[in-house]
């Protein structure tokens, strides 16, 4: 009993003089964490994830849930994991950091039925991101479609981007990593480090900024990026915001418009890894856009949401970051497009954050990234 007590006065005094404390038995619904604003609960709702990547929720109150490796794997409204992947998904390829990324729901899922995957699918000269849609019957994914795949291809195993987001005119944005090449960021012919944008059928969209410019590829939204692992539509201007990842230092979160060029290689707060040489011609220009905010050093940003609902009333309106190589969660607080202040939840505690999600209850809900990785979610409580 006194052994009993000591650790629970300890574990007490940690939150006290942390920003915020991750108790030993977080995965007890008893364990209470408070950070600035709220305090809240956080347990394991699903373990034993190989590389978990992405989360979406079914109406019927089921998960859908992508691991890198290729599988796309259901789980029950009670929690329990479906031990058979989903068939019918075309070939991924996994190799370095590619493999199966996002998975989302069409707005008018509930009409139409469409589900819509990135991952990276192989073709002349390599492989490359893809975006492809279908249905789901039973523990089947019927008529499957791609509708995009990324020109040109290679084999390098870096930077994939692979986030998928619809805004409210039903347009469909996938995020496109630089390939590991920097210099193809800036190239109007290639798809690699941009935001594509289609119609939700693959088509390309009249208005894209690119379509008449002669050379230019007509899906590219932005150029200018480097590998884009977290992206959400702001629940009030309707705009698309991303974050992506820097060289060494760097990382970024950007709102994403129309024909705009984020600077990647010619600016970056980054340098060269293990070098620490300078990267580009410094960290503004001209006709270049500045980043809403910086991390130097790298936390290495991977998913991100928009605290929305009722659960978390003086979150409202933050930006929630998840981190890999911080190990944490970060809440932005912003002010419109302005940064006003950042809090690092859980550092280190739940590990490498891969993906962050508001569920349709108002909770948030996150992915690890570990080959034995889990689905998490955070629940308001009392102090």
């Amino acid at each position: 009993m006194k052994s009993h007590s000591f650790k629970a006065l300890f574990l007490s005094a940690s939150c006290i003089f942390s920003t915020l404390c991750l108790h030993a038995g977080a995965q007890d619904k008893s364990a209470v964490v408070q950070s600035e604003k709220h305090a809240f609960r956080i347990s394991t709702l699903v373990s034993g994830l190989e590389n978990p990547w992405s989360v979406a929720f079914l109406p019927d109150g089921r998960f859908l849930i992508t691991e890198r490796a290729g599988r796309l794997r259901l789980v029950s409204s009670d929690f329990k994991l479906d031990p058979k992947p989903i068939d019918g998904l075309p070939e991924v390829i996994s190799h370095g950091q590619g493999g199966l990324f996002d998975v989302v729901l069409h707005p008018q899922y509930a009409q139409n039925g469409w589900i819509y995957w990135a991952y990276n699918a192989p073709g002349p000269g390599g492989w490359g991101t893809a975006l492809a849609r279908g249905k789901l019957q039973g523990q089947r994914m019927t008529d499957v479609q791609v509708i995009f795949s990324m020109q040109p291809k290679t084999r390098s195993g870096f930077h994939f981007g692979g986030r998928i987001v619809f805004d409210q005119s039903g347009f469909v944005y996938l995020t496109l990593g630089d390939r590991g090449d920097k210099d193809r960021a800036q190239k109007f012919d290639d798809h690699a480090g941009s935001v594509i944008r289609l119609h939700d059928d693959g088509r390309v969209p009249d208005n894209n900024p690119f379509v008449k410019r002669a050379g230019a590829l007509p899906e590219k939204w932005t150029l200018g990026n480097r590998n884009m692992q977290g992206a959400a539509l702001h629940p009030q201007t309707g705009e698309l915001w991303t974050h992506e990842h820097g060289p060494q230092g760097g990382d970024e979160v950007n709102v994403m418009r129309s024909g705009l060029n984020y600077g990647w290689p010619v600016i970056t707060h980054g340098v060269n890894y293990g070098l620490g040489t300078k990267i580009g011609e410094g960290q503004e220009k001209q006709g270049m856009v500045q980043a809403v905010k910086v991390w130097v050093p790298s936390i290495a940003p991977s998913g991100m949401a928009f605290v929305s609902g009722s659960q978390f009333p003086q979150w409202q309106g933050s930006l929630l970051v998840g981190a890999l190589r911080g190990q944490m969660l970060v809440r932005l607080s912003l002010d419109g497009e302005k940064v006003v202040s950042e809090e690092r939840l859980f550092q280190g505690r739940p590990g490498r954050i891969r993906d962050v999600r508001m569920g349709p209850d108002g909770l948030v809900y996150l992915l690890t990234d570990d080959v034995q990785g889990a689905l998490l979610r955070i629940e308001p409580a009392k102090p």
